[in-house]
């Protein structure tokens, strides 16, 4: 006797049921994570923005590098949730990216938000005991403002998430999904824009430290303009001699290798001189030895136009990541 049920399912309403079921569960953690996230919001707006405009403990300047364009982002937020609540997704997402460009703005702002954050805890004992103050309120718990700042970019990442997932899951004949797919485009590009900031500026934080830890005249300006890899000591073998520990700090287009000052150096002790720049494109780079993976490291082959270097690193895995930066480097200057 055949049995009915599983064998009599149409394959088509299957997968529409699913699609319902994820879409439904998509839509659920959207609204409820937006509510959240407006919730959080609000407590900086209201409880920092505002009382910091009305009281002038920081200067109009100063409050504008802090929290960039917080209560327009705020703003687009209260006009999203009511859409969200009333399950108009498509409409809701549609409207709501024409704001996109204000988490663009924020994250350009978000290494001056962190410097300004930084100093202003550091000397205005006024602005200080005024953080401690609304921090202690029991709306934030245990949050503090340092840890709600980022909390735009991080909702950025949220939003594509689960804008692109309720996409996905909404059937092409449905009213929302051409405006749903159009938003999770939009939405992604934006954050591809807003990640590619925050390489930039981290980047930027490698150099200006790299930069820091170079001293004398030829170490002006070396690092502008640069990305940063890898920075690490490596043993430089002579034909000649002992090897000699060197520091490298590798840049997208450079091979750059510096001696550390003496200890006792009156101005500069703890900084390195530049010793000698090697441009990346006219390396060609070997492993001598090290193939094996063993715990013992090995030798890197650097060849350049009037110079070849031998580098010993003695151990595997500091070796395997240098040699993969390296090669990195090498390949990004041929295309």
């Amino acid at each position: 006797m055949e049995r009915s049920g599983a064998s009599g399912r149409c394959p088509v309403q299957e997968q529409r049921a699913r699609w319902e079921r994820k879409r439904a569960c998509t839509a659920r953690e959207l609204l409820e994570t937006e509510r959240r996230y407006q919730e959080q919001l609000g407590l900086v707006a209201t409880y920092f923005v505002g009382i910091l405009r009305a009281t002038g403990t920081l200067r109009p300047a100063e409050r504008q590098a802090l929290f960039g364009p917080w209560e327009l982002i705020y703003g687009a937020s209260q006009e999203l949730l009511p859409y969200l609540e009333g399950g108009h997704w498509g409409q809701g997402l549609e409207s709501f990216c024409p704001h996109l460009e204000l988490y663009t703005q924020f994250a350009a702002n978000a290494e001056v938000s962190r410097t300004t954050l930084q100093e202003q805890l550091k000397k205005n004992k006024r602005f200080r005991r005024f953080v401690r103050l609304q921090e202690g309120r029991p709306e934030f718990g245990s949050l503090h403002l340092q840890d709600l700042l980022p909390l735009p970019l991080q909702r950025l990442q949220q939003y594509e998430n689960l804008v692109m997932a309720l996409a996905e899951n909404t059937g092409p004949n449905s009213s929302d999904h051409q405006q749903l797919t159009r938003a999770a485009r939009l939405i992604s590009e934006t954050a591809q824009r807003v990640h590619s900031i925050g390489q930039k500026q981290k980047n930027d934080q490698h150099l200006r430290r790299v930069q820091g830890l170079l001293s004398g005249r030829q170490a002006k300006g070396l690092t502008s303009g640069r990305w940063f890899l890898r920075q690490g000591w490596l043993l430089v073998v002579p034909p000649h001699g002992e090897p000699r520990p060197r520091m490298f700090f590798l840049f997208s287009d450079v091979l750059l290798m510096a001696k550390p000052r003496p200890p006792l150096h009156l101005l500069q002790s703890g900084t390195f001189a530049c010793r000698a720049l090697y441009p990346m494109a006219q390396c060609q780079l070997h492993r001598v030895f090290g193939h094996s993976g063993g715990p013992c490291g090995g030798l890197l082959s650097l060849s350049f136009p009037h110079e070849k270097l031998l580098l010993m690193c003695t151990d595997q895995e500091e070796l395997l990541r240098w040699h993969h930066s390296l090669t990195l480097a090498i390949s990004s200057q041929k295309n």
